[in-house]
């Protein structure tokens, strides 16, 4: 689903080689983080960035970030990108290159590449660790698992369906 390029950098300087041209790669997304594990000099800064690059038809599927709000800006290509508010209500828009979006902190949102092309965003927090939880894997495929009854519960489905998404979700053995 998701990788990462190897950077290069110091305490105050990061560098990310050949992420523009690796879309050949990937399968939905690949974020590349500019955080204070990378660039140590953010350290109490309260910034960081990351660098997005998304296939055709990728998607950085629904996700929180507990600690930051988030900005894309468009580098290039076309998305369609949302956040949920807490009054259950979807806040969307389809973005294109120079335009940016924001995500306000731990509202679950998406980002799917709508063009034909690749697309790519450079993400700034004000934070300078975000974290990101991912819904669908902290759901059905926490440790130790969440009880298949309050997922059945919660999403009116029956255990065989609990199961599947599971197993969709599970770490793949190397």
């Amino acid at each position: 689903m998701q990788g990462r390029c190897r950077c290069h950098g110091s305490g105050f300087h990061l560098r990310w080689p050949g992420c523009a041209s690796s879309h050949q790669q990937l399968v939905w997304f690949k974020r590349n983080d500019a955080n204070v594990m990378q660039v140590p000099g953010l350290n109490t800064l309260g910034v960081s960035l990351a660098r997005i690059d998304y296939a055709p038809g990728g998607l950085n599927p629904p996700h929180t970030h507990p600690r930051a709000t988030e900005t894309i800006f468009t580098l290039e290509g076309e998305l369609f990108v949302g956040f949920i508010t807490t009054a259950d209500k979807l806040i969307s828009k389809t973005i294109k290159e120079g335009e940016i979006f924001v995500f306000p902190r731990g509202l679950v949102h998406f980002q799917k590449n709508v063009g034909d092309k690749p697309a790519s965003v450079i993400s700034g927090f004000n934070g300078q660790l975000p974290g990101t939880q991912v819904v669908a894997t902290s759901l059905f495929a926490a440790s130790p698992p969440v009880p298949d009854d309050v997922l059945e519960i919660a999403f009116q489905v029956d255990a065989k369906v609990v199961d599947e998404i599971k197993a969709n979700l599970a770490p793949k053995k190397k």
